[in-house]
């Protein structure tokens, strides 16, 4: 992703901070400013925000402040000001089931009142990528349970429906569209009175193509409105075209009055920040952002998140939302793995369901970059290659017997030829069967250690609560990120063909033991430690949620 160009020039003027100094700051705020306008972001907007950083940071308390302190300050207000900078500070129209149901306070179901499908209209330039858009929300919105169609209302494009149809059935969503009807106000009506009466909960309008130049495209797509009267209507943009996002935005809210934006090939050109900037700029609030062809490639865009994982802080809050909706909990292999955890156990088979289950949440990179500390990791390794990776130690767990996928994987250390057996079945090196095993041993650890904690202390009330601010607090504090991420990069070598494996590989690893040496100098980072250590049930709930994935912070 182009963009990651970008968020390693921001880190990397962060991390050039060490006294908070004048002169570095000045250097800080021109590394920026450069950065920025590189990726087409309108000068102005770059010279408010250098100023604006400057203001938070020119004050007496800051000056006299210790050098900890004011790296934390500086770092927090150039988060804050890049976060208002993508920010248009508009909430985009929510959207409910028409089968919901609500709760009463006597713990009895009560019906909602009925509601009119939610029509939403997507329109934009030609080639913005519209059709793959309406697929890819579509997709979105069906994961989540509701019930979803969508209607071609291109009938201008050649091939327009075509191609909408076969996205739709890859996906499985319902269509509606015409190979004879040339009017495409007839079509979008038909097509939303069709759906409405079978009572679909979204119903999504793919129209033609057009630019602001073309009036007669403009009063057709104003009369598709009229006729099929959208809760909502959706720009689709090219996120390429830099600064003349805002242009393009502006023209056609004058014609549809559009509700919110997705901006699409934020993959592949480096004005992807120009195009986010520009559009916060016109107070049109970002939905999604597009990032490759494939429908998972398709990321819900919030500034403060989107900027966290920018800046390599990470967004765990986004990634728990991801798994939940995957709906693992209906899985049964998946079930198994959370009875086990709680039980302290966690077999070669729980690591294969929750290998199975990554891979099942999308690009590896947009999952990393979620993770504090693994968007630089995955940043080196690569798209490719780290998927190639996870597929190989699938590979590899599938090349073992039933009786060692049960096992506890001490099986193997009591018996080493049958690693080199998994070894020929799968066509790897013996030492990749090693790193396997030593990943399940470590998450084997962890549930232990999740199920002795919760002996002693209990989930208590209010836990759920506790995470949340204690994933707020850490995603805040630079120090205790970059810690991390050190700390995960020394766990890479952690073991080793022949050694120790799991925990005792990490205490024999000195990059280890001096960044965790280093973590408990810190009283900030060590009150954050204490307050997991005096909720236990929070290790338990976020390996629960993260489908036996271990703590999201290592």
């Amino acid at each position: 992703m182009v963009l990651a160009d970008l968020g390693n020039r921001l880190k990397g003027a962060l991390s050039s901070v060490s006294s908070g100094s004048d002169d570095e700051i000045a250097a800080l705020l021109k590394d920026i400013s450069n950065a920025l306008i590189e990726n087409d972001v309108n000068f102005k907007l770059v010279f408010r925000l250098k100023e604006n950083i400057r203001q938070k940071i020119d004050t007496d308390s800051f000056k006299s402040d210790t050098v900890a302190n004011k790296r934390k300050k500086l770092q927090k207000a150039v988060y804050d000001e890049l976060v208002a900078l993508v920010d248009a500070y508009e909430e985009p129209p929510q959207i409910k089931k028409l089968s919901a149901s609500s709760t009463t306070a006597k713990g009895k179901k009560k019906l909602v009142k009925k509601r009119e499908s939610h029509v939403i209209m997507f329109v934009g330039l030609q080639g913005a990528g519209k059709t793959t858009s309406c697929t890819k929300l579509a997709v979105y919105y069906k994961k989540r349970g509701y019930k979803v169609g969508l209607v071609c209302a291109d009938t201008f494009r050649a091939g327009a429906f075509d191609q909408l149809k076969q996205n739709a059935i890859k996906a499985n969503i319902p269509y509606y569209g015409s190979y004879l009807e040339t009017d495409p106000v007839k079509v979008s009506a038909e097509g939303v009175a069709k759906f409405k009466a079978e009572r679909f909960d979204i119903v999504i309008v793919d129209t033609s193509g057009r630019h602001k130049q073309e009036e007669s495209l403009f009063s057709e797509m104003v009369q598709i409105s009229e006729a099929i009267l959208p809760n909502q209507t959706v720009m689709v943009m090219d996120g390429s075209i830099g600064q003349a996002a805002e242009e393009q935005a502006k023209a056609f809210k004058e014609a549809s009055d559009f509700g919110s934006i997705i901006l699409t090939k934020m993959d592949g050109h480096a004005k992807g920040g120009g195009a986010i900037s520009a559009i916060a700029a016109t107070k049109t609030p970002i939905i999604f952002i597009g990032t490759g062809e494939h429908v998972a490639d398709f990321e819900l865009f919030k500034p403060s998140s989107f900027i966290s994982k920018l800046l390599g802080i990470g967004d765990l809050q986004s990634l728990m939302d991801h798994v939940k909706s995957l709906n693992l909990q209906d899985d049964e292999n998946h079930k198994k793995t959370m009875e086990h955890i709680k039980e302290g156990k966690f077999t070669v088979r729980d690591f294969q369901t929750q290998m199975n289950n990554f891979m099942k949440m999308g690009p590896l990179t947009n999952i990393a970059s979620m993770i504090p500390g693994m968007g630089n990791l995955m940043g080196a390794v690569g798209e490719e290659e780290a998927s190639a990776k996870m597929k190989d130690m699938i590979y590899i767990m599938d090349s073992m017997t039933q009786q060692e996928l049960d096992s506890d994987g001490l099986l193997f250390i009591d018996e080493p030829e049958r690693i080199v057996r998994v070894a020929r079945g799968a066509g790897c090196a013996v030492i990749d069967v090693e790193m396997v095993l030593q990943q399940q041993q470590m998450m084997s650890t962890m549930a232990q250690t999740a199920k002795s904690t919760q002996a002693m202390g209990g989930a208590g009330p209010g836990g759920n609560a506790n995470m949340s601010r204690m994933i707020q607090q850490a995603q805040s504090n630079p120090n205790f990120m970059q810690n991390i991420q050190n700390m995960m990069q020394g766990m890479g070598g952690a073991g080793g063909p022949g050694g120790p494996g799991g925990m005792a590989g990490l205490m024999n690893n000195p990059n280890v033991m001096a960044q965790a040496q280093q973590m408990m100098q810190d009283p900030n980072m060590m009150a954050q430690a204490q307050q997991m250590m005096r909720n236990p049930g929070m290790m338990q709930r976020m390996m629960s949620q993260f489908g036996g994935g271990g703590s999201p912070f290592g």
